[in-house]
């Protein structure tokens, strides 16, 4: 059988410009194979030096041991701060801090039971829609992203879809996915401020939109909680709660940002891993009749308890999450000079840890460009899993939405497959590209069938 598609790496040598020029279409076609052997390599030019780091030690020393000497690089907010402005994404010591102590425990294991009826809700819903168009080519990409928006407007501020202001959130969200890449070429190089950002203009009107929509979402549930009205999702919990060393809340602008962030990271990201996964169970039907044999399960009306039946399709999806991480590259500075692998670090420099490469890294892992969803329970999938396998990334930034992801994913792919049959078209076979989070560059195309 085939590999799942992978993009194809660039000469192992070429001119900046050329370089530059790769990147700004593709980050993942623009790096040289050497990159899924290597556990460090180092991009030098005259004007600056990064490093990727592609050695477990090294990833753990940068995420888990020492996470202040290596803050999250201020060069990643280049596009994303019109939409993200100080959101806990982009901000890094005391500030970051104090915005997870707020943020964190509407994240909690107990409060992921209280949310699960809203995603539940928003599969079904899913469901529902797809049922009309059974026998159809359908563009997975536009389902997932419409799924995981649903369950970021239900879980958040509880309201479906539907709802003018998300579905406006929505929309134009979909045309800022595709406008700015998570990490532009500025991530990486100290560009001088009057050479031209690789981004479209087109990326600082939707956030301004975005951003508007979110605002008068935010004032509304203020005025709410004022008022003793509002729900329990996640933005009431999230916006009374109080930091427990300054005793202080979230005010409207703050909680503006991180709703953004939020939305951008719970919708894009969940998005791109539950198209990969359908993909990835197109292509392996045998897979997919064992994750939709598990999903009967899943009866008209369930509740958190049934997570601990869906054991298929949480490997499924771990295992999309592996192939296909939704954020490829992550960066981080170094805040003083380092040695690794007998290599001078200077203060400044570019630490790029890279997922896709880490969850593809030839020495580590069998088989590490296959679909396999199965070696989560061998021995090197258990050792990768502790030591090479970072979707969320690890340590005090590991994301927070992780578990939520991890109810979220198996949960709507197991409610697709329980009712219908995805088949892979021959002639659209998709090319993964970076965009703000791994996408096809043409769509996921699949023919969908009623079981």
């Amino acid at each position: 059988m085939s590999l799942p598609p992978k993009p194809p790496s660039r000469p192992s040598k070429v001119s900046l410009w050329r370089y530059a020029k790769l990147f700004r279409a593709d980050i993942l076609s623009a790096q040289p194979a050497r990159l899924y052997r290597a556990w460090m390599a180092e991009f030098k030019t005259p004007f600056f030096r990064s490093y990727l780091i592609n050695q477990p030690e090294l990833v753990k020393t940068v995420l888990k041991d020492r996470p202040d000497d290596f803050p999250k690089s201020d060069r990643v907010s280049e596009g994303l701060r019109p939409l993200l402005g100080n959101s806990v994404f982009l901000t890094n010591g005391a500030a970051w801090k104090r915005q997870r102590r707020i943020i964190d425990p509407a994240f909690e294991g107990g409060r992921l039971r209280k949310v699960f009826p809203a995603m539940w809700e928003a599969a079904e819903a899913a469901a529902a829609r797809l049922e009309e168009r059974t026998g159809e080519l359908v563009e997975m990409e536009a389902v997932t992203s419409h799924v995981a928006a649903d369950v970021i407007c239900r879980t958040l501020f509880s309201i479906p879809i539907e709802h003018h202001i998300a579905r406006a959130v929505f929309d134009e969200f979909r045309i800022f996915q595709r406008s700015q890449p998570l990490l532009n070429l500025a991530a990486f190089i100290p560009l001088p401020r009057w050479m031209p950002r690789f981004f479209s203009k087109q990326t600082k009107v939707s956030a301004q939109k975005i951003r508007g929509l979110i605002t008068r979402l935010t004032h509304q549930r203020m005025q709410e909680i004022a008022a003793g009205t509002a729900p329990d999702d996640l933005a009431t919990k999230i916006m009374t709660t109080a930091d427990p060393v300054t005793g202080e809340r979230f005010d409207a602008d703050e909680m503006v940002d991180q709703v953004a962030i939020f939305f951008l990271a719970g919708h894009e990201t969940s998005a791109s891993a539950l198209a990969w996964s359908l993909y990835l169970l197109a292509t392996h039907p045998e897979w997919q009749d064992r994750l939709a044999a598990e999903a009967q399960a899943l009866g008209p009306e369930c509740d958190f308890s049934v997570m601990s039946q869906l054991r298929v399709s949480r490997d499924v999806f771990r295992e999309a999450l592996r192939l296909y991480p939704p954020v490829p590259m992550m960066v981080r500075e170094a805040r003083c000079p380092e040695e690794f692998r007998d290599r001078e670090v200077g203060k400044g420099a570019q630490i790029v840890l890279s997922p896709w490469h880490l969850h593809r890294q030839e020495r580590l892992w069998d088989n590490p460009d296959g679909f396999d969803p199965a070696r989560w329970d061998s021995e090197n999938g258990k050792q990768c899993s502790r030591d090479a396998y970072i979707p969320f990334s690890a340590g005090a930034r590991v994301c927070t939405g992780a578990g939520f992801a991890m109810v979220e994913g198996p949960l709507i792919l197991s409610r697709i497959l329980r009712d219908f049959r995805v088949v892979a078209d021959a002639k659209r076979v998709p090319a993964p590209v970076a965009h703000l989070t791994v996408r096809s560059d043409k769509g996921i195309w699949l023919r969908l069938e009623r079981r």
